[in-house]
């Protein structure tokens, strides 16, 4: 069926979206040649857009990319074979003519980025390129380091793999332990990088939704191990408020003040289950889904336990020593006890590393002043926060609370 160019390059853009770790992670058990396996994804979908506006999208786009990619990369071993006369790659071009394997390439594809052999920066760039297709620009935001220095993580990550032989699967039971932490954590960073962009640009949901379904994905395959579930049951009651946190305007509209009824009770409820489960023994993780889930049960925010959140935050605190963490508890514990409990916490922070240049200090603080009835300090400190506001949303709510002081 044909359709008109805006069609054929939204429809390309959701394929993109959806099918990049399958187009690439093929390519990549097919032949074991990363930078072929990109250059070929690459190929495919650059052709798929004349293509698809000339003969419709396809019925599955992602399979016309797949095969579009094999044929690709076929070419090419052809031409090496002829050129160098190289054996092993002849076998390697037979390959691509050979049905997958069952399982999912992008699962394949995470753990074997997240080899510990890897430097933990390389492993989560890699992941980030090879499975959700994230430009290096877009890597270098999410790290906060030029685009340079992603690109050769990315570049050294991919040698590391071939020269040490590291295999292109999801390691048996036995070897999964040492490499869950680093694909949870990279599951963790894609997720963050859709839901709270870290430019502070619109959310991306496809990013956020992926890495729920990498969530799954691991779940199924270490369902006994709690911090699996203690991640998905975060990630499902992060996303189950999607569509309450942000106004007309894009603003973020905060949890106390967000339209309950808007939130997705399916997802919630799978969420709290899981929390619930894990909470016990599970780690940083499975804590704040737990956090998540007082939040989630709360029927109003008057009514949430924040005797239960701090002690929650308590916690997570004695795991691992987090500035983040400890500001999340500070405004917990102004819940709980007060502001004036509020600002002392803040300002036993300090100015950690962690948060140089962070908004969220200089917004935490300030609401503390408000609520003290000190409104200038709070005026100023609202203006801090609204100078390191990472998107102009953010700096017109900082200015709204400015107005509402009267300064």
């Amino acid at each position: 069926m044909r359709t008109g160019p805006a069609d054929v390059r939204a429809a390309l853009a959701e394929a993109y979206r959806g099918e990049w770790g399958v187009v690439f992670g093929t390519i990549v058990r097919l032949t074991g040649d990363w930078e072929l396996a990109e250059d070929c994804a690459q190929e495919a979908f650059t052709r798929a857009l004349p293509a698809w506006e000339r003969d419709g999208v396809p019925r599955r786009p992602g399979a016309w990319l797949v095969t579009a990619a094999r044929h690709r990369a076929l070419d090419v071993l052809r031409r090496r074979t002829t050129e160098r006369g190289k054996l092993v790659e002849v076998a390697a071009a037979e390959a691509v003519r050979e049905p997958p394997p069952p399982g999912d390439e992008r699962l394949r594809l995470v753990f074997t980025c997240c080899h510990p052999a890897l430097p933990l920066e390389s492993r989560v760039a890699l992941t980030l390129r090879a499975v959700c297709g994230l430009t290096t620009r877009e890597i270098a935001r999410a790290f906060l380091v030029g685009e340079d220095t992603v690109s050769q993580r990315i570049l050294r990550a991919k040698r590391k793999i071939a020269a040490a032989g590291i295999p292109y699967r999801v390691p048996p039971p036995g070897a999964r332990a040492e490499r869950l932490g680093g694909v949870l954590a990279v599951i963790y960073l894609v997720f963050t990088e859709g839901y709270a962009p870290s430019d502070g640009s619109t959310v991306r949901d496809p990013l956020s939704e992926e890495a729920v379904r990498l969530a799954r994905l691991v779940v199924a395959e270490a369902p006994q191990e709690p911090e699996a579930r203690g991640l998905l049951a975060l990630l499902l009651l992060q996303q189950s408020r999607r569509a309450a946190r942000l106004g007309e305007d894009g603003s973020l509209i905060t949890l106390e003040h967000q339209d309950r009824g808007c939130w997705d009770r399916s997802l919630m409820s799978e969420g709290v289950g899981l929390a619930r489960e894990t909470v016990a023994t599970g780690g940083p993780y499975a804590l704040q889904a737990a956090i998540a889930a007082q939040h989630a049960l709360a029927p109003t925010a008057a009514a949430t336990d924040w005797v239960a959140i701090v002690a929650l935050y308590d916690r997570l605190l004695a795991l691992r020593t987090n500035p983040v963490v400890a500001l999340n508890r500070a405004v917990a514990l102004g819940m709980r006890d007060g502001p004036q409990a509020q600002l002392e916490a803040v300002d036993a922070l300090g100015t950690p590393k962690e948060l140089t240049g962070s908004h969220a200090l200089h917004a935490v603080r300030a609401d503390a002043l408000r609520r003290l009835g000190r409104t200038s300090e709070a005026a100023e400190a609202y203006r801090t926060a609204g100078s390191a506001a990472p998107n102009e949303a953010i700096a017109r709510e900082y200015a709204a609370r400015i107005n509402e002081l009267g300064s």
